[in-house]
């Protein structure tokens, strides 16, 4: 299959905090399943990540290190565009010319911004509020076919099919109206202490989260931590979270039913349930992990993936762009 024929999908995660099992075995993982099949790219959003305040050195460091991770989880740069969102400027660029063409009463309905607007009461600002037109410009610039988009996502796509649709009716086909991708579902991994609640890589509880570059011992104790539900039996069910957790992760790790995990363990206590769960966390992230480390010592290899992601991605979203600016009358540059 030639590349111009394979469907474009495009997908990203933010740099503000370090990759949790939870990101690698609900997203990561799938995507590098996706490589041969479609024309793939992943970004590190980091100009969504400064619409709440970031420390600089930080953030520099986690997208690089949210990067290294792309690779190390397998994602080929070869085969797929992995870059910086603020090295290609087009995203601002046709960001601003989006947020004309969006409505007030449909950034207000927006989800995300209020339950954000509740945490971050003190700098509520405007990026904040039109993070979802940032985030338009950031499929459409790409002429995206498909969009990985999980149910805290499903809105944004919605409105960033609205404004493409918008643009297009006004001005003639400019953008392509992306879909949702809808393939295998990865494991939805919820907080180690909170069962109900998704984990997430912000949550200041780090018990509630394994990340992906936690040792071994660290792994072990978190989930030894785990919160368990009442009674004894190991099944998955709505009355049992705790277990239910736990056994979204032990099959996500060693490729097992949710039936034959629970056969695996009839019988046995939460004790050494917790342990297997455990030893398959860190069989899982070993290799990840020390991928990580071979690649964090070649420098040169880690800052030429970037330069060429930028580029490529460069290239890619200069063509919608140009074509926008002509199409709402922006004067052509003369070289």
């Amino acid at each position: 299959m030639k590349v111009e024929e394979k469907k474009r999908i495009f997908s990203g995660m933010q740099p503000s905090g370090m990759i949790t099992l939870g990101n690698y075995l609900g997203a990561l993982k799938n995507w590098t399943n996706l490589q041969d099949d479609y024309d793939c790219l992943y970004c590190i959003v980091d100009m969504h990540a400064i619409t709440v305040r970031q420390d600089p050195v930080k953030l520099r460091k986690q997208a690089r290190d949210l990067l290294t991770q792309y690779l190390a989880v397998g994602i080929d740069p070869e085969k797929n565009t992995i870059y910086y969102q603020s090295h290609v400027s087009q995203h601002a660029e046709l960001g601003w010319i989006l947020n004309c063409f969006t409505y007030m009463g449909e950034l207000n309905r927006m989800t995300q911004f209020k339950d954000k607007a509740t945490k971050y009461a003190d700098n509520i600002n405007a990026g904040l509020y039109t993070y979802p037109v940032l985030m338009a410009a950031d499929i459409l610039l790409y002429q995206t076919d498909l969009v990985p988009v999980g149910e805290d996502q499903r809105q944004h796509l919605e409105i960033t099919r609205d404004i493409a649709g918008r643009f297009n009716g006004i001005y003639g086909e400019t953008f392509k109206i992306p879909e949702a991708y809808i393939g295998k579902v990865g494991a939805r991994i919820m907080s180690l202490q909170e069962p109900t609640k998704k984990m997430s890589k912000s949550d200041e509880n780090k018990n509630n989260t394994i990340l992906l570059m936690d040792e071994p011992a660290v792994i072990m104790n978190k989930v030894k931590r785990a919160m368990t539900d009442s009674g004894s039996e190991i099944r998955h069910g709505e009355d049992k979270p705790g277990i239910s957790n736990l056994l979204n992760i032990y099959c996500a790790c060693t490729g097992k039913t949710i039936a034959e995990a629970e056969k695996e363990f009839d019988g046995a206590g939460y004790g050494a349930f917790k342990t297997a769960v455990g030893e398959a966390v860190v069989a899982e992230l070993e290799p990840v992990q020390k991928r990580v480390k071979e690649l964090e010592k070649n420098k040169d290899y880690l800052d030429q993936v970037i330069k060429n992601g930028a580029e490529r991605a460069g290239k890619l979203a200069a063509r919608t762009l140009t074509k926008v600016q002509k199409r709402v009358g922006f004067p052509p540059v003369i070289r």
